[in-house]
C-alpha cells in the first residue's frame, strides 16, 4: 500500500486498485484532550535527581495514554498510519539518564501499545526534527545526529515496532552537496537505525532527483515529498511530469512497492507557497 503523508497527514491507498486512499494521523495537534505534553530544558534543569524522575515519569505516562488514544482515533476514523511526535518522551535523551531509565522501567507499557498498533493494523512512525544532520561535515554534529536516532530507535524497539522502513524514521538529507558523506554515514548506522531509516527531498538543500540517488546507493527507502519538489523546482502544479516521474522511482526504493510512503500538501498562501497550510485539499492525490 502506498502511504501518502499530506502536510504530515499520511494516505494509505489499500490494495485494491480504484479505492481512495486513507488519511493518516499528524503528530502536530492542537487540541488540549490529545495534545502531547513537554517540559523545557530549562524548567528540567531547576528540578533536584528526585523531581526530575517523578516529573518525567508522571509526563510519560500521560503521554502514552495520549498516544494509546491517538490510536482509538485511527481506528475510529480508519486510518491505517500514525506520526508519533519526536518529542514524545522529552529529555529521554539527556546524559543525565533519568529519562532513559524510566522508559526502560516502562517497557511493559510501551509494549501495550506497539501490540495494540499492530492489532490494529496501523503503523507507526516518526520524523526526527531538524538537528539530525548525517551530512554535516563537523564530527560532533554526526555524532550527536547518530545518538538522537539511537534514542528514538530504542524507543521504537520498546514499543515493540519492527525493524523495517515500515516503522520509519524518516530524515532530510542535511547539509547539500555532500551525498558521499550522508551514504558513508548512513551504511556504518547500527542495524536498528538503518533498518527503519527513509529519506525525505527538501525545498532547499536536496532535490528529489539527489535525494532518490543517495537513497538508491546507500539503499534506504525514499519518501517523496511532492510539495517541496514543487517548491524547489518552482512548479505551479502537480500535473507536472516530474511528480509523476519522481512518484514511480521513489516506488521502486521500497521492498514492497505497494506500500510506499509519500508526503503531499498545500502552500498556505499559494501552491508552491514553501509554509504548509493547516490543512491540504488531497483531491489530485488520486493522480500520483
Amino acid at each position: 500500500m502506498t502511504s501518502i503523508e499530506l502536510d504530515n497527514l499520511s494516505l494509505v491507498p489499500p490494495k485494491p486498485q480504484n479505492t481512495k486512499p486513507y488519511l493518516g494521523l499528524v503528530c502536530i495537534t492542537f487540541s488540549k484532550q490529545v495534545r502531547f505534553r513537554t517540559i523545557t530544558r530549562t524548567r528540567y534543569l531547576q528540578l533536584s535527581g528526585e523531581q526530575r524522575a517523578s516529573t518525567l515519569r508522571e509526563l510519560y505516562r500521560d503521554n502514552l495514554q495520549r498516544l494509546d488514544g491517538a490510536l482509538t482515533f485511527c481506528q475510529k476514523h480508519e486510518i491505517r498510519l500514525d506520526r508519533m511526535s519526536s518529542a514524545l518522551f522529552p529529555m529521554s535523551d539527556w546524559e543525565d539518564g533519568v529519562g532513559a531509565s524510566i522508559l526502560e522501567e516502562m517497557s511493559a507499557d510501551l509494549a501495550k501499545i506497539g501490540q495494540r498498533a499492530e492489532k490494529l493494523g496501523i503503523g507507526m512512525v516518526l520524523h526526527p526534527d531538524q538537528y539530525v544532520v548525517l551530512s554535516s561535515d563537523s564530527p560532533q554534529v554526526v555524532a550527536t545526529s547518530i545518538k538522537i536516532l539511537e534514542r528514538h530507535a530504542r524507543i521504537m524497539d520498546l514499543l515493540g515496532l519492527p525493524c523495517s522502513p515500515y516503522a520509519a524514521m524518516n530524515i532530510h538529507g542535511g547539509k547539500s552537496q555532500r551525498p558521499k558523506q550522508l551514504i558513508k554515514v548512513i551504511l556504518e548506522l547500527p542495524e536498528n537505525i538503518r533498518s527503519r531509516l527513509t529519506l525525505e527531498n527538501d525545498e532547499y538543500a536536496y532535490s528529489a532527483t539527489e535525494i532518490l540517488e543517495v537513497c538508491q546507493r546507500a539503499g534506504v527507502p525514499m519518501v517523496f515529498d511532492a510539495h517541496h519538489h514543487i517548491c524547489h523546482e518552482n512548479l505551479d502544479s502537480y500535473d507536472d511530469a516530474s511528480v509523476a516521474k519522481i512518484f514511480y522511482d521513489a516506488q521502486q526504493t521500497w521492498t514492497n512497492p505497494e506500500w510506499q510512503m509519500v508526503h503531499i500538501s498545500n502552500g498556505e498562501e499559494a501552491f508552491n507557497d514553501r509554509k504548509h497550510s493547516e490543512r491540504s485539499n488531497y483531491h489530485y492525490a488520486e493522480c500520483l
